[in-house]
């Protein structure tokens, strides 16, 4: 008898998850052996972690990039990334930017939201380095 055809596992419906679930990343690709390729198939892209040791009226985070370590900054997500309450437990957050410029280095800060709506910068800025060299000529 041939083979029956195969389809792909079926997703589970959705349902609502809990709140501090990030969303799984999709495995890059490995960048093509081509050499008349014109850029590389993986995808650039930088990942901002942070860990609470506890939270007290905690809202959620906001991520903020720039292109100096003086700004100005922009927010990266659209919806605040969702705390944890009230928790004496550590808990660890990390926020993918995928909308890099591979050959600029950029500068982020987390912002804590609480309950009340109180905003405060929850950690320092930090620096992620280009992820490829400028092209040639681009050099100052």
């Amino acid at each position: 008898a041939p083979p029956a055809p195969t389809h792909p596992p079926e997703e589970p419906a959705a349902t609502s998850a809990p709140l501090a679930q990030t969303a799984p990343v999709a495995p890059s690709s490995a960048p093509s052996s081509d050499p008349t390729a014109a850029a590389p198939a993986a995808p650039y892209k930088n990942t901002i972690r942070w860990t609470t040791a506890s939270e007290v009226d905690s809202f959620g985070f906001d991520v903020f990039r720039g292109e100096s370590a003086e700004g100005p900054f922009e927010r990266l997500n659209t919806k605040p990334i969702a705390g944890a309450g009230t928790s004496d437990e550590s808990h660890s957050y990390a926020w993918v930017d995928d909308t890099i410029d591979p050959a600029k280095e950029y500068y982020y800060y987390v912002e804590s939201i609480s309950i009340e709506g109180v905003r405060e910068k929850f950690t320092p800025v930090s620096r992620a380095r280009a992820k490829l060299a400028p092209a040639p000529g681009t050099a100052p």
